[in-house]
């Protein structure tokens, strides 16, 4: 059962973090009292099908997830680039695929300046072999993703990132799909939608 947050707090539970690239989408996880975040899996992106995102969402309610943050990737200067746009597409296809399941688990993007990288140093200073980083990069930088998150809702006492949320019309077959979906984001800081 998701718990709802109470306003000027952030939700309590098991969340997830998520690692977007364009073969692989690293998934973490992190405990109830949101104190560790650990990688969970890395699964293969699928762009033509979204197999991925419906893997992702199934796993969310699976988990009871009561948020789940995707990774968006800016340049040191805090510009967004085309991966950021990609980070920001799958979030959309994130958001509906819950609510095409009747789940109300909210979507937010976070900063993640250098996770990949963070990541790989992290391997490497673990005894982990170059070669080998690839099977579990994603899932580490995830973490990283997510920890990150997770250790500032609780610094600041509130709810951060940007809220992703899709509106698509239902299809031809009722199926919700559309010819693309009305992307609106609402920050956690500033409360605007953008």
């Amino acid at each position: 059962m998701n718990e709802a947050a109470v306003p000027g707090d952030y939700p309590h539970g098991v969340k997830l973090g998520v690692d977007v690239g364009t073969v692989r989408v690293g998934v973490a996880v992190c405990d109830r009292d949101g104190i560790l975040a650990t990688p969970l899996r890395t699964l293969e992106r699928n762009a033509k099908k979204n197999t991925d995102v419906r893997i992702l969402a199934a796993l969310a309610d699976e988990l009871h997830a009561v948020e789940i943050f995707v990774g968006l990737p800016r340049t040191m200067r805090g510009e967004e680039h085309a991966s950021a746009r990609m980070a920001t597409d799958y979030a959309v296809l994130l958001a509906d695929a819950l609510r095409n399941r009747g789940s109300g688990i909210p979507v937010r993007l976070v900063d993640e300046r250098l996770s990949t990288v963070t990541a790989h140093r992290n391997l490497h200073e673990a005894g982990m072999s170059s070669r080998n980083h690839r099977k579990v990069v994603d899932q580490v930088a995830a973490a990283g993703i997510l920890q990150h998150a997770i250790d500032m809702q609780k610094a600041r006492g509130t709810e951060i990132g940007s809220r992703v949320y899709a509106e698509t019309a239902p299809g031809p077959t009722g199926d919700g799909a559309s010819a693309g979906p009305d992307v609106h984001t609402q920050s956690a800081e500033n409360g605007r939608l953008q």
